[in-house]
């Protein structure tokens, strides 16, 4: 499509669009919605109120399905767990297994062998 193909198509378009906002703007009902969307904001900020709390106010039962999904489970807590080195006797407490101490002692004697010293 040449480019002047484009820009009448184009300017085309915009003649509709323009010709339905004109219609638009003539509409009574439009202008009702507008003058009282206009009113209900200055209503809600006389009295210091959101959207989201008339909402909660008209339809209380929509505050108890909305909570239901934003309560997640809460993970269960990591148990300590605690190593004991036979050869040096050093004892190591940790939730997780990203302890430097521990990472050597697994690269030194193998991941077998320290999870053998868990106690």
């Amino acid at each position: 499509m040449s480019i002047l193909a484009e820009f009448k198509a184009l300017e085309a378009q915009l003649a509709e669009q323009l010709k339905q906002l004109d219609a638009l703007k003539n509409d009574d009902g439009l202008k009702r919605e507008i003058e009282f969307e206009s009113k209900l904001r200055n209503l809600l900020a006389e009295y210091g109120f959101s959207l989201r709390e008339v909402k909660l106010i008209l339809d209380p039962h929509t505050k108890a399905e909305r909570a239901a999904p934003v309560a997640q489970k809460q993970r269960r807590e990591r148990q300590i767990k605690q190593y004991k080195n036979p050869h040096n006797g050093e004892i190591i407490e940790t939730k997780g297994g990203n302890h430097k101490l521990l990472k050597e002692w697994k690269s030194q004697y193998g991941a077998d062998t320290v999870e053998s010293w868990l106690q």
